[in-house]
C-alpha cells in the first residue's frame, strides 16, 4: 500500500495524486476524473495520507495500518458501514478495527472520512498493488 503520493486537498472533495510540485502550489490529479489541476498554497492546505494518523490512548496509529486493519476484517466478512449510517454505528464499527482509540479525539466524521478514503483507494487499486507485492516478496 503505497500512499505516498496520495493527498488531500483543504475545500476539495475526494483524494488526490500528487503530479509535481511548483513553488506556488502544486499540480494533482483528481483520482475520479483523472484530471490534473494547479492547486495554490495560498488556497489550499495539502495533507499527505502518508502523514495522517488516528489519536489512540497510548499514541497514534498510521492510517496506513487502519487501513489494512480495514482490509483484514473486510476478508473476514466485516465489511466497512456506510458511511451514511447512525454515528453509533460508525463508532462500533471502528472500535472493532482500533480498539484503542480516542474517543474524545475522534469523531464520527473523522471515521466518515477515513471509511470514505478507504473505498476511493480501494476502487483505485492502491490495495490491490499491496497484496501482490507482499506476495512476490515471499
Amino acid at each position: 500500500m503505497n500512499l505516498a503520493n496520495v493527498i488531500a486537498i483543504s475545500g476539495m472533495p475526494g483524494l488526490f495524486e500528487l503530479v509535481t510540485t511548483r513553488n506556488n502550489g502544486l499540480v494533482a490529479s483528481d483520482l475520479e476524473t483523472g484530471k490534473s489541476n494547479f492547486y495554490s498554497i495560498r488556497k489550499h492546505q495539502f495533507t499527505p495520507l502518508e502523514t495522517v494518523a488516528i489519536y489512540t490512548y497510548d499514541d497514534t496509529e498510521e492510517l496506513k495500518k487502519i487501513f489494512s486493519k480495514m482490509l483484514e476484517e473486510e476478508k473476514s466478512g466485516n465489511l466497512p458501514v456506510d458511511i451514511k449510517s447512525d454515528n453509533l454505528v460508525l463508532m462500533e464499527y471502528f472500535e472493532s478495527i482500533l480498539p484503542k482509540y480516542d474517543d474524545d479525539r475522534v469523531f464520527p466524521k473523522d471515521v466518515k472520512k477515513i471509511i470514505k478514503w478507504f473505498h476511493q483507494l480501494k476502487s483505485h487499486g492502491y490495495f490491490a498493488a499491496d497484496t501482490t507485492g507482499k506476495s512476490e516478496e515471499e
